[in-house]
């Protein structure tokens, strides 16, 4: 099942909150939260679509530049344990923690691409 949208280069996961019986989005790559919500996905839709607007609007009046999700740069917080071993094994590999991070990251993104697949 595909829960997720695209507007205007953003992108939101939708859930079903079934004690209210309503679709619920979060907008996700963001530090700004952003949320919407409908009965039909048709609703779902527009709301989506205006808290992108209203995001964007806002920012211009406030002189802000919006933000941009997915920079392809992010902190990283695990066990002192799993980043020795990274390192060692990325040195082995003759290659960067970046790239190690980076391989791995893309290995896990496959293999649950092939899970949803089925």
């Amino acid at each position: 099942m595909n829960n997720n949208m695209e507007y205007k280069g953003y992108h939101a996961i939708v859930e079903y909150d079934g004690q209210d019986k309503i679709l619920v989005g979060t907008v996700i790559g963001l530090n700004d939260m952003l949320g919407f919500h409908g009965t039909s996905i048709e609703e779902l839709t527009a709301s989506f679509r205006n808290c992108i607007d209203n995001y964007l609007d806002w920012c211009k009046e406030a002189g802000k530049s919006p933000e941009k999700e997915f920079k392809g740069s992010f902190n990283v917080r695990t066990t002192p344990e799993s980043h020795r071993e990274a390192a060692m094994y990325a040195a082995l590999d003759g290659i960067t923690m970046n790239q190690y991070v980076s391989e791995a990251i893309q290995e896990k993104n496959e293999r649950r691409k092939a899970m949803t697949a089925v």
